[in-house]
């Protein structure tokens, strides 16, 4: 017992004289400490550590709709959006000083009767009972351990119970009280205090505790929160003990009245007054968005896929993580609410939450690549979902977007676009002419179904109204697959897979990006849209014709500022040239043929969704459909000069599911009303008609050279129409052709090789017998 004593003695002793040390750093001025030899006990503001001089709380990062207005989520790792002091309720500051440090604005950071009681109780009692720590050395602590860079062990002993961790704790807040003012601090300590129930500083716990912001806190409401700091998850009345709560802001309010900020007759009045919570929910992350707006989830997963990609936000995945999820930024989506409503119904009239296929649409802006809407029928929640349903309706599998797993949907024709450009861009005309057969026997080697003595050999859809002489006009018309394999086969199918990278299309799934990469020569099927893509990925590619050639990154936010307002790059469109204007407009008006349209020079006799141009008003408009084989997915991608989209009709999760032909129509129309709608208010724009040389291979404009090596025939320049001097207006489309019909088939091809086509002969050479076919197998599927 005599050893105990003693001991207990010698620490109070030792402890006492530091802090008479320290207390007399407090107390005396600067020139006194200079004089005296006492400069060294307090460290200087310049030696601090950073965090204490430039403190890096964690703010929640929040995530508006372009109208700056609407919430759709917020990320953060702590609950904080940090406020100055001058946002704070008066009565907020009052009841933080009364309740922490009564005495807060009469010392230096370390408050001498503070530390003799705590010391004398302490120690004498053999544990520890009471604390010494001011307002200013609770802020140092909360520092120092919400340091990130911190380990978990470095972090413990930021806040161990040991007179080293104290004496460091004065030091630090006898250099702030010098450099800070008492405002400044007292400020920086209510944004960085945690109050319980995942609130940290005092504007998250005054919407945690009472929806409201800090500078509206009442009496009642102020003492509660002041009183819930020294036990901020244990006194909490959400979650914890509304009778703790009770207890401590009885407390607060009467050091209150001690201190003379209120009567001890209000002290009294207000803590007869019920606890009255009106709590509130921020949303954390994309899962976390509330009902009624959960399909918004899918955009905001994409935006989070964009951020962690972004180096502007760090080197590292995790550090942008952090930066999102502690960094405070204020960040405004792209994301149109009225429109990714219209999105959202369109949807549903395909296919409804409960069914197991899906219909993901994706509307993006061209000139910019900013993303309007993102539409799927699913809830984006990770809510279990009924037995038997896989994924729906409930998932977080990012099906408009891709990634995370879903390496997207075959799109069948509308890929013909990307050989047409490959074409246009060799200098071929749009007039380029070939008498497309039924069945084309290719230059590809292949053993497959759809195999012709040991060559593949796809089919035309709809033989009867696909057959025939046509050019590129008439042949993206009416989708005739072996007009675009043959097209293919002349300019090379590497051209046109570089020309689909070019305008953003990502080969997520494996097999289809090691044929990009390893086998794009051989890869004959790809103009008939076998690889995998996404609605984002197709309306994107799609927009740089409606841009004229001007490639875009997709772009899922408008604006981003960091808590000190200043505007972030990141935000600001990517852009460039990816194809010439000329090739884009020529390209362009082949794509007026399919949706109803009419080209400049009249070239059009039909389109496989002809009902899109009336569905717009008969706004100029562009577009193409795409089936997959079997019938497994169905697509339409539109473009107008101001809007994109594209819409699809798929089984994300068996890709075997034949979603069947009809449904095609539903998703032309989903498209074609969310386009109509995007576009209410806004002026009509035209698209600029080809000049006549890569119209028809003649005359002025800008061309490529021509490609380099053989150019096996079949196609030759259609015989040039008499051309207006200006192009006419866009007539009502008609049935019957208006090409010009040759008075002879073109010429016999030479007989392919292995690394050139085979086109079929359409008559035998003059003088020969005709050779024989091999029997043809069940025709494609594809359109």
């Amino acid at each position: 017992m005599l050893r105990l004593r003693l001991s207990q003695l010698w620490t109070l002793t030792l402890a006492g004289i530091l802090a008479g040390t320290m207390l007399a750093a407090a107390a005396l001025p600067a020139v006194v400490l200079g004089a005296v030899g006492l400069r060294a006990v307090g460290a200087r503001y310049e030696d601090l550590p950073q965090d204490l001089r430039t403190p890096p709380t964690a703010q929640r990062s929040y995530l508006f709709a372009a109208d700056g207005r609407t919430p759709i989520t917020s990320f953060y790792d702590e609950n904080r959006t940090n406020v100055a002091l001058g946002q704070v309720a008066e009565v907020m500051r009052q009841a933080t000083v009364a309740a922490e440090d009564a005495r807060f604005y009469s010392h230096g950071g370390v408050d001498v009767k503070g530390v003799l009681r705590a010391l004398v109780a302490n120690r004498i009692g053999g544990e520890v009972r009471q604390g010494a720590s001011t307002l200013t050395m609770q802020y140092v602590r909360n520092v120092l351990k919400s340091d990130p860079e911190l380990t978990a062990e470095q972090r413990a002993g930021a806040t161990a119970t040991s007179p080293g961790r104290k004496i460091q704790e004065m030091r630090y807040a006898i250099a702030l009280e010098r450099r800070l003012s008492k405002d400044e601090i007292l400020g920086r300590y209510l944004n960085i205090a945690y109050f319980g129930a995942g609130a940290y500083g005092v504007a998250a716990a005054s919407q945690r505790y009472f929806s409201k912001p800090a500078r509206q806190l009442t009496l009642a409401e102020a003492a509660l929160l002041a009183g819930l700091l020294r036990s901020p998850e244990t006194d909490s009345p959400i979650g914890g003990n509304a009778e703790a709560a009770l207890v401590r802001r009885g407390y607060v309010l009467r050091q209150l009245a001690e201190t003379g900020a209120i009567t001890a007759e209000t002290a009294t009045r207000t803590q007869a007054e019920p606890i009255r919570l009106r709590a509130g929910a921020e949303p954390n992350d994309c899962a976390g968005i509330p009902d009624g707006r959960a399909e918004w989830g899918f955009f905001c997963d994409y935006f989070r896929q964009w951020w962690n990609a972004n180096p502007a936000f760090g080197r590292t995945v995790d550090q942008r993580q952090q930066a999102l999820r502690r960094g405070g930024y204020r960040i405004v989506a792209s994301l149109d609410p009225a429109l990714q409503a219209t999105a959202l119904r369109q949807t549903l009239t395909v296919y409804g939450y409960a069914d197991r296929r899906a219909a993901p649409m994706a509307v993006v802006q061209p000139g910019t690549g900013r993303v309007l809407a993102m539409a799927v029928n699913r809830h984006y929640r990770l809510d279990p979902n009924p037995s038997g349903q896989r994924n729906h309706p409930n998932t977080v599998n990012q099906l408009v977007a891709g990634g995370g797993g879903i390496d997207g949907y075959q799109a069948g024709s509308t890929f013909k676009i990307f050989t047409l450009l490959a074409a246009l861009e060799a200098g071929m005309p749009l007039s380029s002419a070939y008498l497309a057969p039924s069945r084309l026997v290719t230059g590809y080697p292949n053993d497959g179904p759809h195999a012709c003595a040991g060559y593949w050999c796809p089919a035309n859809a709809n033989p009867d109204w696909m057959d025939g002489y046509r050019t590129m006009w008439t042949a993206f018309g009416r989708s005739v697959n072996t007009y675009f394999v043959a097209l293919q086969q002349r300019i090379g199918a590497d051209r046109a897979v570089r020309m689909a990278e070019r305008l953003g299309i990502v080969f997520r799934a494996d097999s289809d990006a090691r044929l990009a990469t390893y086998g794009a020569k051989g890869w004959g099927a790809f103009t008939l849209g076998v690889a995998a893509t996404t609605p984002l990925d197709l309306a994107n590619a799609y927009a740089t014709l409606a841009a004229e050639g001007t490639y875009c990154k997709p772009l899922p936010v408008l604006s981003i500022v960091d808590p000190t307002g200043r505007s972030l790059a990141a935000a600001r469109p990517s852009c460039g040239r990816m194809i010439r204007a000329e090739v884009a407009r020529a390209a362009t008006d082949a794509a007026r043929c399919p949706v109803g349209g009419q080209s400049a020079y009249l070239q059009c006799d039909g389109g496989s969704a002809p009902e899109v141009t009336k569905m717009l008003g008969d706004r100029p408009v562009a577009g193409k459909t795409g089936s997959a084989e079997g019938y497994t997915s169905e697509s339409f991608v539109g473009i107008t000069p101001q809007v994109a989209a594209a819409g699809f009709a798929v089984n994300p999760d068996d890709p075997s599911d034949a979603v069947g032909q009809p449904v095609q129509r539903k998703v032309i129309a989903a498209v074609a009303r969310t386009m109509a709608a995007a576009l209410v208010g806004k002026p009509r724009r035209n698209f600029a008609p080809p000049g006549q040389q890569i119209a028809f291979g003649y005359g002025e404009g800008d061309l490529a050279p021509p490609p380099v090596g053989p150019t096996p025939e079949p196609f030759a320049p259609a015989p040039a129409p008499t051309v207006p001097a200006a192009p006419p207006p866009a007539p009502t489309p008609t049935a019957t052709a208006t090409v010009p019909r040759p008075t002879a088939p073109p010429p016999v091809p030479p007989r392919p090789t292995a690394t050139v086509p085979r086109p079929v002969r359409t008559t035998p050479p003059v003088g020969a017998a005709a050779a024989p076919r091999p029997a043809p197998p069940p025709p494609s599927a594809y359109d």
